[in-house]
């Protein structure tokens, strides 16, 4: 089950100009979505544990979206 709510992916979808957002797309685009968050706190995480954090930081997710 997804964790982030289709109604507001469906809202960033048409906010960013989609017309109309099938339920097929919506639910595509929430894996892809939660696919994408996943491996980006994964390697925002390995850069906060290396610079001795547990904490993430904006900069580490900043840094991982750069390296992405």
């Amino acid at each position: 089950m997804a964790d982030l709510p289709i109604a507001a992916v469906v809202r960033i979808a048409k906010a960013n100009g989609a017309e109309r957002v099938g339920s097929d797309a919506a639910a595509a685009l929430v894996k892809k979505t939660e696919k994408y968050i996943a491996h980006l706190t994964k390697e925002a995480n390995k850069l906060a544990l290396h610079a001795g954090r547990k904490t993430l930081k904006e900069e580490d997710i900043e840094m991982a979206a750069q390296s992405s």
